[in-house]
């Protein structure tokens, strides 16, 4: 019995892209409101900005990574390399 693999539709890969790039934005984003509350609660006695800030912060993080996940030619120091079609051998 050999174990081959079905191939993935490509709708199926770029679903699962989606969802983790909204799994990262909710963890990051949620991250990043907890650190806003806390400092805007201990250092800024009160104020909402540093909420929204480190929120926003959070958020342009996971949008980052969801870039680099939909386009892997934008992570630095990454170099793409076309295939040629090999020439036939002269003899």
């Amino acid at each position: 019995m050999s174990a081959t693999q079905k191939p993935v539709a490509s709708e199926d890969v770029l679903g699962q892209k989606y969802d983790r790039c909204l799994a990262d934005l909710v963890v990051k984003a949620g991250v990043g409101f907890g650190a806003g509350v806390v400092a805007s609660v201990i250092l800024f006695r009160r104020r909402t900005w540093p909420i929204a800030l480190s929120t926003g912060f959070g958020a342009g993080a996971a949008w980052a990574d969801c870039d680099r996940s939909f386009n892997p030619a934008r992570i630095p120091g990454t170099r793409i390399v076309r295939q040629t079609e090999a020439a036939p051998e002269s003899k």
